[in-house]
């Protein structure tokens, strides 16, 4: 499999996870989400989900299996947002490592092709559930709009660097702005 291959991802939301509709998801005969957290799920330094989020995840849960999957170290910050949610989670993944994401899928008891990996970035989220032959979705970031500026330089050079591997980022509708290109 190629570098572009494993970066691309199934399907390019073009907006934060919150868009993410249970009748798309079904459409896919997705059964089971793994969610990134930081960034995809809350802003890198916040430590509580949104009304709007909570409303989203409480929506889904009679539908799918969710669990929360990641690379933070912090069993305070990603078990306090894994209880707001009542959504199981494992922290310290190393994405793109396949292993935690893995005893998700298993825990939940699906098909690895009826699961999607869900996330904001290409070089961990995407890599890891393409390296598992999950479904992989990629969000816009939920990032406080002063963090944006900071961390979008890394961002931006994953979509520019992916895209030279020849992943494609178009959407139904608009397009995924990486928040902003190097270019």
């Amino acid at each position: 499999m190629t570098w572009g291959a494993l970066l691309q991802p199934d399907l390019v939301l073009g907006g934060p996870i919150l868009q993410l509709t249970l009748d798309r998801l079904q459409h896919y005969g997705l059964k089971g989400l793994v969610l990134d957290v930081d960034d995809t799920l809350v802003p890198f330094q916040s430590t509580d989900p949104s009304d709007a989020l909570q409303a989203w995840v409480a929506s889904l849960r009679p539908h799918l299996k969710l669990w929360l999957v990641s690379n933070n170290l912090s069993a305070t910050r990603i078990g306090r947002i894994g209880e707001a949610l009542d959504v199981p989670y494992s922290l310290g993944a190393t994405k793109p490592s396949r292993r935690k994401l893995r005893q998700a899928v298993q825990a939940m008891g699906l098909p690895v092709e009826q699961v999607a990996m869900v996330g904001d970035r290409l070089f961990t989220d995407v890599l890891a559930g393409n390296r598992l032959g999950m479904f992989t979705i990629l969000v816009e970031p939920m990032v406080d709009s002063g963090e944006a500026l900071r961390r979008s330089p890394m961002r931006s050079f994953e979509v520019w660097l992916s895209q030279r591997l020849g992943v494609s980022l178009n959407l139904e509708s608009g397009s995924f702005s990486g928040l902003g290109s190097p270019d």
